[in-house]
């Protein structure tokens, strides 16, 4: 018989699917209005993220390696990078490209060599050829919905954990599926009035979330809910 101390164990150490250092406002956007090239986190959205920028690990991540704060705010940041395998993105977070893609030229937001060195893989509804950048991100492109994502996501990360990228409405659509592990939300101390909600009509709890970890910064408010 295995005792339940080896099955909590166990259970602990099985690949996740985390949402890491997502930002909302107080009042609960996780982006701005009028999303665009212009303004790829809404109108206001850079706001809510002021708490992640002037950390450590940013701005190694970023060309600086000798600049950065280090503490909660910075800890948090690193802990999202810490054991993740594979993530995945929605279109959104990939560019502002609507539609069928016009062409191969645009190639996410970050350049040549973006932030996330493991398989990205990439929800939309229209195919797209994988790309392979510098630094051990190649962006892969999912036709077939979230499960079809997460499951080849997983694979790609060979027993490490999936980290969900977001947009809001992809980390919405995970939550309401029951597939997320674990939740991080960073709090920022900013309104927007408008934009696009998070959490409106989901109901945590009964999903099994229960509160795990908090701490408090100048800059954002980390909550972590598991379940």
């Amino acid at each position: 018989m295995v005792r339940s101390e080896n099955l909590d164990e166990r259970t602990r150490m099985m690949p996740r699917l985390r949402v890491n250092g997502f930002a909302v406002s107080l009042d609960g956007f996780g982006a701005g209005p009028d999303q665009s090239l212009q303004n790829p986190l809404g109108v206001g959205g850079p706001a809510l993220h002021q708490w992640t920028f002037a950390t450590r690990t940013f701005q190694r991540m970023f060309g600086s390696p000798e600049g950065g704060a280090t503490g909660v705010d910075d800890d948090f940041v690193a802990a999202g990078f810490h054991n993740v395998g594979a993530w995945i993105l929605g279109r959104n977070m990939f560019g502002p490209v609507r539609g069928p893609w016009p062409d191969d030229a645009w190639k996410g937001w970050w350049g040549p060599n973006p932030p996330y060195h493991v398989p990205a893989f990439v929800l939309t509804h229209h195919p797209r050829a994988s790309i392979e950048m510098e630094g051990g991100t190649t962006f892969h492109f999912v036709t077939d919905g979230i499960h079809a994502a997460l499951e080849r996501a997983r694979a790609a990360a060979a027993g490490r954990d999936v980290r969900l990228g977001g947009g809001v409405a992809t980390i919405r659509q995970y939550l309401q599926a029951g597939l997320v592990d674990e939740l991080h939300l960073a709090v920022a101390p900013v309104i927007l009035g408008k934009g696009e909600a998070l959490l409106a009509g989901i109901d945590l709890p009964s999903l099994g979330f229960t509160v795990t970890r908090h701490a408090s910064t100048p800059n954002a408010m980390h909550v972590v809910m598991s379940r």
